[in-house]
């Protein structure tokens, strides 16, 4: 397993060679081994590799840093998570720039039922630790459970993570560094306890340090492992903001808080809101509402309509088909139920109206938790 995981280490560490390159490389080829042992003319004809990229995958000499990390990884029982695994983030892995491999230590359950994602300025406000506690306690009595993620920086990150260990909820802090190191450095207590019922994630390797653009791609990870992002405060540039974006752009749910017109920490939300971007949160019922969980106002549970007749055999077979996969576009359920549009659109149109399946951005679908 060790000499395989060498090799999987060694592609990420390949420069030119993004994710999604590395996926396509990986699934042309077919094993990890064999990239590195490809002839310079076989390399070039794979499509989206060229002379360049070919030829620096022949001349990498990075196997020796993978097998350095290997070494880190065993003496400090660091668990990797690659994208072919089965407890790789599930959520994450449909991000399209989805690490190829994970780093993580504590209680790696990243496949949760409900994963929330929290984040706010670094300098949060009385009102903004106000607002994050409060949503987590309320999680914590309405969906015991529920896995609280955020990036363990100062102000509202390290309130979410703080919040979850209080009120019993998992939660997982996603790092912009190697797990060698703990930035900032006095959230160390805090990194401890989470290892007890969450954990630190990253993609970096040891020795790897907090620089700038480490940041936004630690905050494209937080907001594709979650089912919603939520934005508590920021002003109108920042990390949080451009985390909500991303999440945007994965189709997650954003919500974000509103505040006072002319606080500086209000203008992010109030922003995010006006621009369609996050739907406004006050409290646990309009995040239920936004993700269809059981107890939101004015719409039913799944369960108790599982008890009702579809109206047609095409609901039935579609609602099943998004049963068995968590998310789809409406290609997607016609490829997969065999289907015309036509009766896909109609058919979806009416299992939403009925409060079984959830519309989302993009033209995609799912059911109603």
């Amino acid at each position: 397993m060790s000499e395989r995981l060498k090799y999987q280490l060694g592609i990420s560490l390949i420069k030119g060679i993004g994710p999604k390159l590395a996926r396509n490389l990986i699934a042309y080829i077919g094993d990890e081994q064999a990239v590195f042992s490809q002839s310079l003319r076989a390399l070039t004809a794979i499509p989206g590799i060229g002379s360049g990229l070919a030829q620096a995958i022949k001349s990498a000499d990075v196997l020796p840093r993978a097998e350095q990390e290997l070494e880190f990884i065993h003496k400090h029982n660091i668990k990797v998570l690659y994208f072919t695994d089965d407890d790789y983030p599930a959520r994450l892995s449909h991000c399209d720039d989805a690490p190829i491999a994970l780093y993580s230590k504590g209680v790696t359950q990243l496949n949760q039922q409900k994963m929330i994602g929290i984040v706010g300025t670094r300098m949060a406000s009385d009102d903004g630790r106000v607002n994050c506690e409060r949503l987590v306690e309320e999680l914590a009595q309405r969906h015991p459970g529920t896995v609280i993620v955020s990036g363990l920086a100062y102000g509202i990150d390290v309130c979410a993570h703080k919040a979850a260990l209080k009120y019993g909820l998992p939660t997982y802090g996603v790092l912009a560094h190697g797990l060698d190191r703990i930035y900032p450095s006095v959230h160390r207590n805090v990194a401890r306890q989470m290892l007890e019922e969450g954990g630190l994630i990253t993609e970096f390797m040891s020795d790897t340090k907090p620089d700038r653009p480490n940041f936004v791609r630690r905050n494209r990870i937080v907001a594709g492992m979650v089912d919603a992002l939520v934005m508590v405060e920021s002003a109108i540039k920042g990390g949080a903001i451009i985390t909500a974006r991303i999440a945007q752009s994965y189709n997650r749910d954003v919500l974000a808080f509103p505040g006072k017109p002319g606080d500086e920490l209000a203008k992010g939300g109030n922003y995010l809101i006006k621009k369609n971007i996050a739907a406004l949160i006050e409290n646990v019922e309009d995040l239920e509402y936004a993700l269809g969980w059981e107890g939101a106002e004015g719409s039913q549970s799944v369960q108790a309509s599982l008890f009702q007749s579809f109206n047609t055999k095409e609901e039935e077979q579609l609602y099943h088909v998004l049963l068995e996969n968590k998310e789809l576009t409406a290609n997607e359920l016609c490829v997969k139920s065999g289907l015309p549009v036509s009766k896909v659109s109609a058919s979806m149109l009416s299992l939403e109206f009925a409060g079984l399946v959830k519309c989302l951005p993009g033209n995609a679908f799912r059911l109603f938790k």
